[in-house]
């Protein structure tokens, strides 16, 4: 794994036979670029990129991409169900209304 200097995120290594075997290969490349994409982005733009992706791989992209990226192959899956609902997000939101974690007051009124 590695760290980008101006940033604490990590970016995931890619373990796939061919970044293995290639490490300086056009693929091993591709797989760096989109785990770089998916370290700068939210949760909401990572489902719908990684969803569009595997769609337009088509058949096995979900588990491909899941392999090069380290997400769950359901994050994945639900992406590419969001991309092709309209059901998105309000506009400044990243998650639904009720979406998430509950508050620690709430949870925890005397608090």
């Amino acid at each position: 794994m590695q760290t980008s200097a101006n940033d604490t995120r990590i970016i995931h290594s890619c373990n796939c036979p061919t970044c293995q075997q290639h490490p300086d290969g056009a693929a091993a490349r591709e797989h760096l670029a989109i785990n770089r994409l998916v370290t700068v982005t939210d949760e909401q733009s990572r489902r719908l990129v990684l969803g569009f992706l595997a769609h337009k791989e088509g058949r096995g992209g979900i588990a491909r991409l899941a392999r090069i990226t380290g997400l769950d192959r359901n994050t994945i899956a639900r992406g590419r169900r969001e991309l092709l609902q309209s059901d998105l997000a309000p506009p400044g939101r990243v998650r639904r209304p009720g979406a998430g974690r509950q508050r620690v007051e709430a949870k925890a009124p005397g608090f």
